[in-house]
């Protein structure tokens, strides 16, 4: 029988940080798991938007103020941060113009990857059960992953392989944190999912023709946000998922269906490679794991 949000037990007493909530999957997120009886705190760039959304929902729904895109911004939230039960790294960025984040990455590693690298890294002693991390099925449409060239400072940018580098880094980096939990002998754990294809905003900020057109299309082979968001619900709240698991639909090309464990390219599964992102990712950002 297909999985739930019905099957969530009660969350009262548990707190979740989402990034990037104030607008599709993360407000669906946020709905059920609120609903559930949890504190959910929206960590969100823009804090008038996200304050909005947060009060059209019912239940212990709190706002705070984080930009992925610069490193300062994801320090003075993480000094400000108490002990919490989640970290869902929802928040992304698809397909847009070539730019650089504040601190001069690559705003599409720079915010999917680096942003949450960052975050993940500075709050884990505070996170007390789990950290579930949103990749997409577009990690399969890069044919290699650049390792020695990441921020893009040697080769031509191309917006949808710049998306899929950066979401083959959120699958690696959610492996490479479960394997160096366990490694590490700790009870926390590390999930990778994937919501399959939805008509979110995320699909309209191309700055091309694609961004009139991409919600209608979308519709047809996709599946609503409130049933994109089942894959991070689950792997957030369901005592026996398992974090070697990679979660999402598997329906239509994995666009659309039940969570179900779905199949991953062959580049995600380099152990060598999570190591190397590891690596690249702690020089780049200046934050060392202490686990």
């Amino acid at each position: 029988m297909a999985w739930k949000p019905t099957q969530i037990p009660d969350q009262t007493g548990r707190t979740f940080v989402i990034t990037g909530a104030n607008g599709g999957l993360g407000t669906e997120t946020t709905k059920v798991l609120a609903a559930k009886g949890a504190t959910v705190i929206m960590a969100c760039r823009n804090a008038e938007k996200a304050q909005a959304v947060a009060d059209s929902i019912p239940g212990d729904v709190r706002t705070a103020t984080l930009d992925l895109a610069d490193l300062a911004s994801i320090r003075k939230f993480a000094e400000t941060s108490g002990d919490f039960d989640v970290l869902i790294n929802n928040a992304g960025l698809m397909n847009i113009p070539f730019s650089r984040t504040k601190d001069g990455f690559e705003t599409q590693w720079g915010v999917n990857h680096l942003g949450h690298f960052a975050l993940t890294g500075l709050l884990l002693d505070r996170i007390g059960d789990r950290v579930v991390t949103l990749a997409s099925i577009a990690h399969k449409q890069t044919p290699k992953f650049w390792v020695d060239d990441l921020n893009y400072e040697n080769r031509r940018y191309q917006t949808n392989l710049a998306y899929a580098q950066s979401k083959l880094s959120n699958l690696m980096f959610a492996r490479e944190l479960q394997r160096r939990l366990t490694e590490a002998g700790s009870t926390k754990r590390s999930y990778g999912v994937h919501p399959g294809v939805s008509a979110t905003d995320l699909f309209t900020r191309t700055e091309t023709l694609f961004d009139k057109v991409a919600k209608p299309v979308i519709r047809i082979v996709g599946h609503p946000p409130h049933k994109a968001a089942h894959s991070t619900l689950f792997a957030a709240t369901m005592p026996d998922a398992d974090p070697e698991t990679y979660w999402g639909p598997n329906r239509l090309f994995q666009s659309q269906g039940p969570v179900e464990p779905a199949p991953s390219s062959k580049l995600s599964q380099n152990q060598e490679l999570w190591r190397r992102l590891w690596e690249e990712s702690e020089q780049r950002t200046g934050v060392t794991y202490k686990f």
